[in-house]
C-alpha cells in the first residue's frame, strides 16, 4: 500500500519541480507522465508550464519541460 503520509501537496510539488537548478537556469526538467498525473494531474502541470512561458513535449511516457521562454524549433 502506498504511504500517503510522505506525499507533498500538489502546489508544493510544483514549486519543488520548478525550483530545481535546471528549471532556474533555463535547462530541462524531465518527469514521468504517470508520476505527474499521480502527484498533481496533467492539466495542472501543463497550466504551470504555460504560466511560466516554458515549452513541454512528451516522448516515451516522459514529459520534458524546456525551462526557457525562447522560441522552440524541432529539428528532427
Amino acid at each position: 500500500m502506498e504511504d500517503f503520509k510522505n506525499r507533498i501537496d500538489p502546489d508544493g510539488w510544483v514549486r519543488l519541480v520548478f525550483s530545481a537548478k535546471a528549471a532556474r537556469t533555463g535547462g530541462v526538467v524531465r518527469r514521468s507522465a504517470k508520476w505527474v498525473e499521480r502527484e498533481v494531474g496533467r492539466k495542472k502541470f501543463e497550466a504551470e508550464v504555460r504560466k511560466r512561458g516554458f515549452h513541454m513535449i512528451e516522448c516515451g511516457g516522459q514529459l520534458i519541460v524546456i525551462c526557457n521562454k525562447g522560441g522552440l524549433r524541432v529539428v528532427c
